[in-house]
């Protein structure tokens, strides 16, 4: 049988009916009692790190977590982590950043209901993250409504549906079906030869997340100047827009980058990739010395950017980072 650590943070999947209404309050053991027949089948510790609420889960609790994974990973053939949903999708990407060139599956999953309600997702979605261990993938995935997907593409869509996540601009790992979990051939990234894994916990919290609407006004930028931000993910119009007519972005944008802060620009286009070299604005926003993210999630963009300003401070090698794929966040060209 193999050897699985099951990590609680938290969230829904752990809550109970409070005062003031759902909050975590069930340790790993109990959520272990509502799916006895895992422990017939795998070989499984526990350890409570976290009882939050995902949306109090911050840069210092990815960094308990992405510990708690890296001494665990050389004693376990997988690790299994609960958590809200909410911020999943930020913990599941940076984590992909967090633990460099993994060799075995570390897998969030969490629910839409607590376990402990009779119709509850939480069994299955439990279920489907410790048979994700059986199939030995490597790297971050999160586990959700009969579905694996890789973490650094993963993006909560609905609020109440069980199929709260999809794989953004990639395919899913592995489905459920009848014979059990299958994996996806095309979708597989297997473990780089001759690399050991490698812990790189360190990240800059000073980031900061701005999405266009017609008419923002260009003094926002010196704002954000005055708070020391050292990084900036840009939620750009369809492909890579924004307007330049009147209330002219450009100009405040070109002095952030001068000034050397990192300034990431996306499309608020939840699928398909952003070019900014097909229109006058996106190419206007390349001169300005703006980094495209790509296909990348607006949640991988984020987080990559707090990673990459964690690890250096050098604007060209944020700019690097960006032109790397760590863990199948980017579909580079070539």
């Amino acid at each position: 049988m193999k050897r699985v650590l099951l990590l609680a943070t938290g969230g829904t999947i752990a809550s109970r009916e409070g005062e003031h209404g759902l909050a975590p309050g069930l340790a790993a053991e109990g959520l272990l009692r509502h799916l006895p027949e895992l422990r017939e089948h795998y070989l499984v510790d526990t350890r409570d790190i976290l009882d939050l609420d995902s949306s109090n889960i911050q840069a210092e609790e990815w960094q308990t977590i992405a510990h708690a994974v890296w001494q665990a990973l050389g004693r376990y053939d997988g690790v299994v982590i609960t958590h809200g949903t909410d911020t999943m999708a930020y913990t599941a990407s940076v984590l992909s950043y967090m633990l460099q060139d993994l060799d075995r599956p570390v897998v969030l999953t969490g629910s839409q209901m607590p376990v402990g309600r009779l119709l509850s997702d939480a069994r299955a979605n439990l279920a489907t993250a410790f048979s994700a261990v059986d199939l030995g993938l490597p790297g971050v995935m999160v586990a959700f409504d009969h579905r694996l997907i890789r973490g650094c593409r993963a993006v909560k869509v609905r609020t109440m549906a069980f199929e709260a996540f999809e794989s953004v601009n990639a395919p899913y790992l592995a489905q459920v079906y009848a014979d059990g979990l299958r994996p996806d051939p095309a979708a597989l990234r297997p473990a780089a030869p001759g690399r050991s894994p490698r812990l790189a916990d360190r990240l800059c919290t000073d980031v900061f997340l701005l999405k266009l609407i017609p008419g923002t006004n260009p003094d926002i930028f010196d704002k954000l100047t005055e708070l020391n931000v050292r990084g900036v993910v840009l939620e750009t119009f369809g492909v890579g827009g924004l307007h330049f007519v009147r209330r002219d972005l450009l100009p405040k944008l070109e002095q952030l980058t001068r000034r050397g802060v990192a300034v990431v620009a996306c499309s608020q286009c939840l699928y398909e990739t952003s070019d900014f070299s097909l229109y006058e604005v996106g190419q206007r926003l390349l001169d300005c010395g703006v980094i495209p993210a790509r296909d990348m999630t607006t949640e991988a963009a984020v987080t990559k950017l707090m990673w990459a300003l964690g690890q250096t401070k050098d604007p060209q090698r944020v700019r690097e980072i960006f032109d790397t794929d760590y863990a199948g966040e980017v579909t580079l060209p070539g």
